[in-house]
Formats: C-alpha cells, structure tokens, sequence
C-alpha cells in the first residue's frame, strides 16, 4: 500500500525540495500538493510526474491563513484518503522583513556574529495585519490555520495500530523571550515570525502530551538559513553580494546556513525514515552542512515548559470554539 504524504506550502522553497527528495526516497508514494496557487501546484505535479512515473502525485487547494480554506480542503481530504502516513506543516510567511541595519554591523564586528548569522536574533522585524478571520496573520499562517487542519484530518492520522507523523517547519529563530501565553498572536510585539516559530515549538509538545496514546506523534525541524524568495526579500541585491563571501566563510564555524533548499531539507527527509515512537518530543531537529557541502542532521533540547505548552493548547482550543461560533453565525446570516 502506497504510504500518503500530505505537504503544505509545496510549491517552492522548502515544500518543493522535499517533494523532489521524498520521491527520490520512495518513488512509490503518494504525495498530496496543499498549495494556495492552483497553477504553481498543477506545474509541480507535472515535474514531478515527469521524473518519477510511479509515484502517484495530486493537489488540494488551501491558504492556511483563511480557515473556511482549511475547512473545505480537509473535508476534500476525508473524502479522497482513508488515512495520512505523514503530514508535513511546512507553510509559512515572514511579511515585509525589515532589517535593523545598526544591530547588523555592530554584530558584524562581535563576538556573537556567527549567533546573529545563524539565528537572526535581534536582526529582523515584520509588519503584521488581521486576517479576514480576524486574527493576526503570521499566527494563522504559520501557527493556528495547521492546528486547524490537523484538528480537522484527526480522523485520518490516529490509528494506534500504524502511527501517523506531524513534521512542522519550525525555525532556530524561534524565541522564548519573544512569546508570550498572554498575547500569544503576538499582536502587540515586533516579531511575529520568532513568535510563531516558539508557539510552534509549543504546539508540537502539546500535541504529542495529548495524542501519542492516539498513535499520532509530532516533531520540529529546522531547516537552517535557506536562501529562497522569503529570506531575499530582507536585503537589497548589492547587501547579498557583499554578504555571500562571509556567509560562505561562516559555514566553517556554523552548520546552520544550509543556503539551499535541498540542504534544507535534510531533517524532514531523515524523520521519514524514522519511527515516531522512538523520537524525543522535546528535541528539535536541525538541518546542517558542513563547510565543504555535507549534509546532516543535529539535535537541540527545546527550550519548552511542558505546562506552558498545555496552557497553550488549551488556549488554542478555546480560540478554535470562538472562531467555530463566529463562522458559524457568518454562514447562518449568508
């Protein structure tokens, strides 16, 4: 039986690298494209099918910041499968980066240089709006429209008897100090992006304090610095350019600037391989290359209070009931 693998935001960056990859690993498998551009989603299917016949590749419209897009795409979901093997949350934005040119070079000449490269800590800021759902859009995106599919496709991933896998596309800029349970859409803050990333990395504890029983299991992946339309978008041309010959020198002192996706990849495909129940669900797993283009993968403890990540849940569940109760009364007056 063909293993199914459902990946969100597949279409480029990441998403599309590890499609690439995964069939590379299975050419066997069925992989389910959730992409919000239908015309970016059927052209990948397309190049994939091209290299790899057997595989069996199809798509599904969803935008995981509007939820009644969420709702439709996982009812589509239920009606095609009878169960996912792995589903890979990977979907994500980081609006209008701006950098703090200041916090750069005063860094740049520290010794916290390879810290800053490496995790982004105190460089960048990002705009944020309101949803048509009415919530914060970098934590509906990258946070609460993925709990909302798995709330939604639990059916379909807990089986105690073949357990299924949650891989979330987390981040080393995930930031203890920049979460906070009291705004945990991080509305009053400058950093939703670490914000989301930590909210994540609590999410992920939660779900598996609550689901292993249910043979559901989660983990966390970094991909590391991945050099793709979202992290261009920070710098001017010229700064890369300047940058690159550091940025190169530093992969000798750090492993975390993986700069392609496909290096990026690394973590996602190595737990595909990996049974669940044998992982730890307060590690993160990090995607890494060496100096000389070696790809890895490397362990870090997350920086996670197990009651924090409960209260968390227990505040996205309660989140889940107010939105349900407003769609539902938008449909009724519709």
């Amino acid at each position: 039986m063909r293993k199914v693998v459902l990946i969100t935001g597949a279409s480029s960056g990441i998403g599309l690298a590890l499609c690439k990859r995964l069939l590379v690993e299975d050419g066997e498998l069925h992989l389910c494209l959730a992409c919000r551009n239908m015309s970016k989603a059927e052209a990948v299917r397309t190049t994939l099918l091209a290299s790899h016949p057997t595989a069996e590749v199809t798509t599904v419209q969803m935008d995981v910041s509007n939820l009644q897009s969420v709702f439709c795409a996982s009812k589509e979901l239920k009606q095609r499968f009878q169960r996912l093997d792995y589903v890979y949350l990977n979907a994500g934005i980081m609006p209008n980066p701006q950098l703090n040119i200041k916090a750069l070079f005063s860094g740049l000449f520290s010794r916290k240089v390879i810290h800053m490269f490496s995790t982004a800590e105190g460089l960048l800021t990002q705009d944020n709006k309101i949803t048509a759902d009415g919530l914060q859009e970098v934590f509906e995106t990258n946070v609460f429209g993925h709990f909302m599919l798995v709330r939604e496709l639990e059916p379909l991933l807990c089986h105690s008897d073949n357990p299924s896998q949650l891989i979330w596309t987390s981040s080393r800029n995930a930031r203890k100090s920049n979460f906070s349970l009291e705004d945990f859409q991080h509305s009053k803050g400058q950093e939703p992006y670490s914000s989301s990333k930590y909210a994540t990395d609590l999410l992920n504890v939660a779900l598996n304090r609550n689901f292993n029983q249910r043979g559901l299991y989660s983990s966390v992946v970094c991909p590391g610095t991945v050099l793709t339309n979202m992290t261009y978008g920070i710098l001017p041309p010229f700064m890369w350019k300047l940058l690159m010959p550091v940025i190169w020198l530093l992969r000798f002192f750090t492993h975390a600037f993986t700069l392609k996706p496909y290096n990026g990849a690394e973590a996602l495909v190595w737990l595909f391989h990996q049974k669940p129940e044998s992982l730890n669900p307060l590690t993160k797993y990090l995607s890494a290359t060496t100096g000389f283009g070696s790809n890895y993968v490397m362990r870090e403890k997350l920086d996670i209070d197990e009651d924090t990540a409960e209260k968390f849940y227990q505040n996205l569940l309660e989140l889940e009931k107010h939105v349900r109760v407003t769609i539902q009364k938008t449909d009724n007056r519709s």
